[in-house]
C-alpha cells in the first residue's frame, strides 16, 4: 500500500511511503517544498505510476501536480501560482478520466487571478494543464475534495462554501466545464462538505459533511444525479464527529471514519452503515492506537487498512502524537480491484488482488477476456467485444474473486 504524509521528511514538506501490510513504513521520497509540500493522496494511473497533488510548495508555492514512479522517481507535471488564473492549494486525490487525463481541485484561485473560489482542472499525464471551471460562490466555492466520473461522462463533487446558503454545493460538470448545481447546502441538513463523493451500482452519489445535522456533527447524505438529497444518518457525539469520507465494501455497506467523537470524545472512530443509513460502532480510537483518523481503504484481502493524524508513539510528539496506519478486521472475504474501474471495449484494465499467479479466466460480467498475470497480485486484460457493466471475475484454482465495484463499460 502507498501513501502520503503531509509533513515531516528530511525538509518536513512531508512524504510518500510504502508499507506491506505485515510490516513498517518505508519512505519512498520526501519533498523538498520545491517539488511540493503538504501532499495530498496517490492516485494509481493505468500506466502503473503514482499521481497526486501537493497543497502548498513547488516553483512558485502555490502547489504542484506530480508523477511518482514505482522506483521513487519523482517528475513535477505542474507548478501552480497563487498569481495565477488556474488557481493554487490544489487539494484532494487525482481520479483519471475515461480519456487518460486525470482531473483535480483547488481550494483557491481562478477568478480574478490571486483571489477567486477555486477551480476545476484537467491534466494529460504529460503535464498540459486545462481549466475547466472557476467557481464564482454562487456556484460553490473553496472545494476540499477532487471530482469523480460517471460513465456519462461527466464529472460530479462538493464544494465547501458558496452556493444559494453559502455552506457548499453539490455540482456536475461536463467535461468541457460546463457545470450545475445539484444541491445547496444549509446547515440543517449537513454542512460544510469537505470530502468527495462515491457512487454506487445504480448510479447515486454519497457523500459526508463534517457539521451541520441537528446535534452540529455531521451527516451522511445521499443525492441522485438529478439531485434528489436525502440525509441517512446524523452523528451525534457518542457514535462520532466530524466524518471523513466513506468508502463501499464488499458487503455493499458504507464504511468511514470520525475525525473526533466517540467513547473517547475528542480520539474519534470507525463506523458501518447500512444503505438504509443504520450505524454501528465498530471501534473507538483512544490515542495509543492512534487518534482523528483522515481515510480508510480495504484492502484486496478484505481487510481495512487506514492512517490517523494522531495518536501513537507519544516520543514522536508528547502532546499528540505523529500518527499510525492500523488495520481492522472484520471477516469479509477477499477480492479483485480493477484499475480504472470504467471504460470502453478494449480499454487496458490492470486487475490488483491476492494469490493470482495460478488465474485460469477473467471476465467482465460473465463475458471472458484474454488476460496476462503479471505477477501474484498483478493481472492485465482488456474490455473484451460483448462486454456490459458489472463485476469483474477471476477464477483461481482456489476459487473465484469478485470486483469490490461494477466495472462500468461506457457505452
Amino acid at each position: 500500500m502507498w501513501g502520503t504524509t503531509a509533513n515531516g521528511g528530511a525538509s518536513n514538506c512531508g512524504t510518500a511511503f510504502k508499507t506491506a501490510v505485515n510490516g513498517k513504513p518505508t519512505r519512498v521520497l520526501a519533498f523538498n517544498c520545491t517539488d511540493g509540500d503538504e501532499a495530498q493522496g496517490l492516485t494509481l494511473g493505468t500506466d502503473g505510476s503514482y499521481y497526486g497533488v501537493t497543497e502548498s510548495g513547488g516553483s512558485y508555492n502555490g502547489g504542484t501536480v506530480f508523477k511518482l514512479s514505482l522506483k521513487g522517481e519523482l517528475t513535477v507535471l505542474y507548478n501552480f501560482t497563487v498569481e495565477g488564473s488556474t488557481g493554487y492549494e490544489a487539494v484532494g486525490s487525482l481520479v483519471q478520466g475515461i480519456d487518460g487525463n486525470f482531473y483535480g481541485a483547488t481550494f483557491g484561485g481562478g477568478s480574478p487571478p490571486g483571489y477567486g473560489n477555486g477551480t476545476l482542472f484537467k491534466i494529460t499525464p504529460s503535464g498540459t494543464l486545462t481549466t475547466l471551471y472557476m467557481f464564482d460562490f454562487t456556484h460553490g466555492a473553496q472545494p476540499q475534495a477532487g471530482p469523480i466520473q460517471d460513465t456519462d461522462g461527466n464529472f460530479y463533487g462538493t464544494t465547501n462554501r458558496g452556493g444559494t446558503y453559502g455552506g457548499g454545493t453539490v455540482y456536475k460538470m461536463t467535461p468541457k466545464g460546463v457545470l450545475t448545481v445539484l444541491y445547496n447546502f444549509g446547515g440543517s441538513d449537513g454542512s460544510p462538505a469537505f470530502a468527495g463523493l462515491i457512487q454506487d451500482a445504480d448510479g447515486n452519489f454519497y457523500g459526508t459533511t463534517s457539521y451541520g445535522g441537528p446535534d452540529n456533527d455531521g451527516a451522511v447524505f445521499k443525492i441522485t444525479p438529478k439531485g434528489a438529497f436525502t440525509i441517512l444518518h446524523t452523528f451525534a457525539e457518542t457514535d462520532g464527529r466530524s466524518p471523513a469520507g466513506l468508502m463501499r465494501a464488499t458487503d455493499g455497506n458504507f464504511y468511514g471514519t470520525t475525525g473526533y467523537g466517540g467513547v473517547n470524545d475528542s480520539d474519534g472512530t470507525i463506523f458501518e452503515m447500512t444503505p438504509a443509513g443504520e450505524v454501528t460502532t465498530l471501534h473507538n480510537f483512544d490515542g495509543t492506537d492512534g487518534a482523528n483518523p483522515i481515510m480508510m481503504i480495504q484492502d484486496t484481502s478484505g481487510t481495512f487498512y487506514g492512517i490517523t493524524g494522531g495518536g501513537g508513539d507519544l516520543n514522536c510528539d508528547p502532546t499528540y502524537g505523529c500518527g499510525t496506519v492500523f488495520s481492522l478486521a472484520t471477516g469479509l472475504s477477499p477480492f479483485v480491484e480493477a484499475v480504472p474501474t470504467m471504460g470502453n471495449v478494449g480499454t487496458t484494465v490492470t486487475i490488483l488482488g491476492t494469490n493470482l499467479e495460478d488465474a485460469t479466466s477473467v471476465s467482465f460480467n460473465e463475458t471472458a477476456a484474454t488476460f496476462t498475470v503479471i505477477s501474484s497480485s498483478e493481472i492485465t486484460t482488456a474490455v473484451p467485444s460483448g462486454a456490459t457493466t458489472g463485476h469483474v471475475k477471476v477464477t483461481t484454482k482456489s476459487g473465484t474473486l469478485l470486483s469490490n465495484v461494477l466495472f462500468r463499460v461506457k457505452k
